[in-house]
């Protein structure tokens, strides 16, 4: 009896999301996570300063792109190997493939881990060539080392989440990416603190420390999904259509492992070299061409890098919210052939996405002067630079999400192709665009900024083009909904402007900037989505059935 309860348990834990349910779970888990990630960067910038912020960026910037290399598509391809195999019912294969999954990010790893590690000097001066006055060839070795044994599990940690996540099962996988946070930014503030304040280390070490935190988040989440597995194999385990299985080999799934994964590790890879192509340039173009000391320079890196980039993640987590559920569930529609509800699907993700990033995107834009002053306090160049870096994440989104589409209908050429585009057009740009608007008086970072939003609506285009003439995907419900949603945009600017007479936006006070982004953030909210209800966007995006679900959840 005791055990019947159990296993009673165990399927409450374990409750399949239809694609709107678990693109909701999805986001809401990775938009918690982005907030903690944004929570903490109060204190640690009070702690590390910009400098220490430049080079926990070096650090990241790095381990995100070997990430990327060794294993980064591999759970991707693992969530939609999954799918595949339940939905035709070839049950083994579908357990072969999580192992064989496990075994091989494991040794990607290690080998990524290994390269990291030894040529972490070769990599530092690299990134910062003879400039002197900020952070040494020692510091960024240092980190690099130190973030490198994160590469060890996170891999095998994506692949738990993969499994689940292939078996529409949302949950486990949104609750984990929290815990992973959490611990990492309990490490990143305490950690930084007490080795500056207590033990009067040096900021380096402090940063060392900082990073070290994704290691540790990475390990207690792990241990969290690997006991939600081992609770759940009966209803993971379940066969629920029998069908007589093919031989399916061992080779068979590492070349489908391979295959599936070949597009998301490069989509990931070349979202890092944009990074890079930061890294190497803006630095160097700023401080030896432009002339900015090494210390303006370098704080200008800090918020391409690290500072704005962490404003940014919570626009961009929507899209991998909408991800996380979308490939599964497309999956499962293109194994069936079901082209309508492809068609469907495709644009519901699209409109989803444009729905909450542009309001997201504009109104971060538009508060960029009290949101800095509030968890950076006052800078030289933070505002004026995120005033224009945040459009990044709007174009990111955009290109994430349609080049996932692209891969999961196996359109492999049109994604290397629309990558490859871009990050071209990116390195061209990214340095000559610096100098032409120094020449022009408009500031030189700005021209590193338009280079990445260049790249990647090149990239966009050519993936949207490609859905349109190969499976014949029509964006008309999207472009109507897109014009509602920009009619929506410019009555939330307006009443802003309006707002902005009565109350400005700019007070040194950092209380005054939470109330001025409180108040601004509610009014832009209640007018645009009482713009969008008006025009009957919602209803048309979300379905009413939908709706009705999430308010009755909401008063359960």
């Amino acid at each position: 009896m005791k055990k019947k309860n159990n296993n009673t348990e165990d399927k409450k834990i374990l409750v399949k999301n239809t694609f709107l349910q678990g693109a909701f779970i999805s986001t809401l888990g990775i938009v918690i996570s982005k907030v903690l990630g944004i929570i903490y960067v109060i204190p640690f910038h009070a702690v590390v300063k910009e400098q220490g912020g430049a080079l926990y960026g070096y650090a990241y910037t790095l381990y995100s792109l070997f990430l990327g290399m060794s294993s980064a598509g591999i759970p991707l391809a693992i969530s939609k190997i999954i799918s595949e195999y339940q939905t035709m019912g070839y049950y083994n294969a579908k357990e072969r493939s999580f192992k064989i999954g496990k075994d091989i990010s494991v040794l990607l790893g290690l080998i990524a881990f290994i390269v990291l590690f030894l040529f972490a000097p070769n990599i530092a001066h690299a990134v910062l060539g003879n400039l002197e006055g900020g952070n040494t060839i020692e510091d960024v070795t240092f980190v690099i080392r130190i973030i490198s044994t994160a590469i060890i599990v996170v891999p095998l940690l994506s692949i738990y989440r993969g499994y689940l996540e292939g078996h529409k099962y949302l949950t486990p996988s949104s609750i984990s990416n929290v815990i992973e946070q959490i611990v990492r930014v309990f490490i990143i503030i305490f950690g930084s603190f007490i080795t500056i304040y207590v033990f009067k280390k040096s900021i380096a070490t402090a940063v060392g420390i900082a990073v070290f935190g994704a290691t540790a988040g990475a390990l207690v989440s792990y241990f969290y999904l690997l006991d939600i597995v081992r609770k759940n194999k009966k209803v993971l385990h379940e066969k629920t259509l029998k069908v007589k299985e093919p031989k399916i080999t061992n080779k068979d799934i590492l070349k489908k492992i391979f295959w599936y994964s070949l597009p998301f590790i490069m989509i990931d890879v070349f979202k890092s070299l944009y990074d890079f192509v930061d890294m190497t340039t803006v630095v160097k173009t700023l401080g030896e061409s432009l002339h900015y000391s090494t210390k303006d320079a370098e704080s200008i890196m800090s918020i391409i890098s690290t500072w704005g980039n962490k404003f940014n993640m919570i626009i961009s987590s929507v899209s991998t919210g909408v991800i996380v559920s979308l490939i599964p569930n497309l999956t499962s529609s293109f194994v069936i052939g079901d082209n309508k509800d492809i068609n469907h699907k495709v644009n519901q993700t699209f409109q989803v996405l444009l729905f909450l990033t542009i309001p997201m995107t504009i109104g971060l834009s538009i508060l960029a002067s009290p949101v800095w002053n509030v968890f950076y306090g006052s800078s030289k160049y933070g505002a004026k630079v995120f005033t224009y870096f945040v459009y990044i994440a709007l174009f990111m989104s955009a290109y994430t999400t349609v080049v996932t589409i692209v891969q999961v209908l196996k359109d492999y050429k049109t994604v290397f192709i629309s990558l490859f585009c871009g990050i071209v057009l990116k390195a061209l740009l990214n340095t000559r665009l610096m100098i032409y608007f120094d020449m022009i008086n408009i500031p030189a970072y700005y021209g590193s900024i338009t280079a990445t939003i260049i790249g990647y609506f090149a990239s966009f285009i050519i993936c949207m083009f490609a859905l349109y003439k190969r499976f014949k995907i029509n964006y008309k419900s999207t472009f109507k909904e897109l014009g509602y949603i920009i009619f929506s945009a410019i009555f939330m600017i307006i009443s802003l402007f309006i707002l902005k007479l009565f109350i400005p936006i700019v007070v040194s006070s950092r209380f005054m900037n939470v109330f001025i982004i409180a108040l601004y953030s509610i009014i832009g909210s209640m007018v645009y989505f009482f713009s969008m209800y008006k025009f009957g966007s919602i209803k048309r995006i979300f379905s009413a059935e939908f709706i009705s679900k999430f308010k009755i959840k909401l008063k359960k």
